[in-house]
């Protein structure tokens, strides 16, 4: 049933029609069991083109259902082509490209690139132990990069008038995690690391007040402000290239992220990282296997 596929010239090979790519999606998503997505206890029949039916309900489907391809006209091919563009570009893949390399207009690839990275948001939910680094970052514009007319006054720092606090915590040789949050205060960030990282591990960091954190974890810190970047190994080096590789592609690909769209860019990058050294047909079938979208709401606007 499933040929390798390391290349784009590979996906076309395998995938050559629209078929093709309706077949492999049933694969992933039912491994050759069709359920059904209103009643999974319920028969299901088989129907014609392509569509199921739900014995208990009565009511119709197929394997787009509740995925990123739900109600979306654009083939799955071009979705496929996306997909694979998307994770083999390494810092990233503006709308602007994708919608000239598939044919689709630049709206449409900016809401596909959107779903897709939906599908990566469970990697940031992560389990970290061992030596985690951890650290903070702002990202934003700079007052000294804009027009004298468009300063933000007294937004130097750590201001959240113009920037957006985001906390990392990074495992060595292992996963990242990273989220927006309100602030940079002693609660916000302990609550994140008593969630994400699992008592006994050791805890590298900057001078930055974290709370008690010897209470549960192994903690030690350097002091950038006395110009400490590495005492043996306390370092939070993974971690700080990590925000620099984020910063460059918003910088260099994206331009620009607002706020309200930051923690979807986040995933991205969190994902990339997470899955570096795997296989690309591994990746990509892991987002076919994450595209299900638990509220269908987001998947309201038409592709």
């Amino acid at each position: 049933m499933i040929c390798k596929f390391n290349s784009l010239t590979d996906l076309f090979k395998r995938f050559p029609d629209e078929q093709s790519c309706i077949r492999y999606l049933e694969w992933i998503v039912w491994k050759g069991h069709p359920v059904s997505p209103f009643d999974p206890t319920s028969k299901v029949y088989k129907c014609k083109n392509n569509q199921y039916k739900c014995k208990n309900t009565g009511k119709l489907f197929n394997a787009r259902y509740g995925t990123l391809f739900h109600r979306s006209s654009v083939p799955l091919l071009k979705w496929y082509v996306a997909i694979w563009m998307f994770m083999t570009s390494g810092k990233g893949l503006s709308s602007v490209r994708l919608s000239k390399d598939i044919e689709v207009t630049q709206k449409t690839a900016w809401l596909m690139l959107h779903r897709i990275r939906e599908c990566f948001s469970n990697e940031n939910d992560s389990k970290l132990d061992g030596v985690v680094e951890i650290d903070e970052t702002f990202v934003g514009g700079k007052n000294k990069n804009r027009h004298a007319n468009k300063k933000v006054k007294h937004a130097c720092g750590r201001s959240y008038k113009d920037k957006t606090p985001v906390f990392g915590m990074k495992q060595r040789k292992g996963k990242i995690v990273a989220k927006v949050v309100e602030n940079t205060r002693q609660r916000t960030l302990y609550k994140e690391i008593r969630k994400t990282i699992k008592v006994g591990s050791t805890i590298y960091s900057d001078e930055w007040k974290y709370g008690n954190l010897n209470r549960y974890y192994k903690h030690a810190f350097i002091d950038h402000s006395r110009k400490q970047y590495a005492v043996g190994e306390v370092t939070t080096n993974s971690i700080e290239s990590f925000w620099a590789v984020l910063k460059r592609s918003i910088v260099g690909i994206y331009h620009s992220v607002s706020r309200k769209y930051l923690q979807k860019y986040i995933w991205e990058f969190v994902f990339r990282h997470n899955t570096c050294k795997f296989e690309p047909q591994k990746v990509f079938d892991r987002i076919l296997a994450n595209s299900y979208y638990t509220n269908l709401k987001a998947l309201t606007y038409a592709v």
